[in-house]
């Protein structure tokens, strides 16, 4: 496939001609970014449509415990009313086959880069549907491959090879120290080309009442136009 077999660079800072985004599979509010920063793309001419440049930012390295359904499914109404064209749902499986853990999916976003950062979008937005439109556990091997047939841009043989050799681990773990030391104040932490980063653009959240199980988030401003902004940023479009 002419396809890279090294880690592909990782530009905590920002890279010319694209976007670099710090986040979680399994974070509702990095979903809502992911799901508006392609949209907005999606109405640029094609030649003008920079690249999204996943990196990892994993919730229980940064929290050091299992993903919180609790708080997830809180997180999610307010999510689905600003994206709705996932198709989320509240956690529909089994109470104990909830994921506690997103780092094998987020290792496989790391190894697809490898492959072409195409086939990264690609497998990134499937297994975030997966996660919260369909209520499959990511943190399973085979439900990452059953997300993963669903990305035409990917070699799946080739990303199989890859998990099960363990060669993207490293790279997760580098990308989770680096933004746990400063490098992405959020997960869902977008980085444009010129450096300047931005944690959930556009939104505003707060929590209403006690903290968790009790309370709500709710979301105290919100502007998805900032996205059209952003992507105009110079240095955003493909040299």
């Amino acid at each position: 496939m002419g396809t890279p077999s090294h880690d592909p660079p990782e530009p905590l800072a920002g890279a010319h001609g694209a976007l670099v985004l710090f986040s979680d599979i399994a974070c509702p509010w990095a979903t809502v970014m992911v799901l508006r920063l392609r949209a907005a793309r999606d109405r640029l001419s094609p030649g003008a449509r920079p690249p999204l440049l996943h990196l990892a930012h994993p919730l229980e390295l940064l929290h050091r415990r299992p993903l919180a359904r609790r708080v997830i499914d809180a997180e999610i109404p307010a999510c689905a009313a600003a994206a709705p064209q996932l198709g989320w749902s509240l956690w529909q499986g089994r109470l104990d086959e909830y994921p506690v853990s997103s780092l094998l999916a987020l290792e496989a976003v790391q190894a697809a880069r490898r492959q072409s950062e195409a086939a990264a979008e690609e497998l990134d937005l499937a297994l975030r549907r997966a996660l919260f439109a369909e209520s499959r556990c990511i943190t399973l091997r085979h439900e990452v491959l059953r997300a993963a047939d669903r990305c035409p841009r990917l070699d799946r043989a080739r990303l199989l090879d890859d998990l099960d050799r363990g060669v993207a681990r490293s790279a997760v773990m580098r990308q989770s120290a680096a933004a746990r030391a400063g490098a992405a104040a959020c997960t869902g932490y977008l980085v444009l080309p010129d450096g300047a980063g931005h944690c959930n653009p556009g939104l505003t959240t707060a929590w209403l009442g006690p903290p968790v199980p009790g309370g709500t988030p709710t979301v105290t401003r919100d502007d998805p136009d900032v996205y059209a902004t952003l992507l105009a940023t110079p240095g955003a479009a493909p040299p």
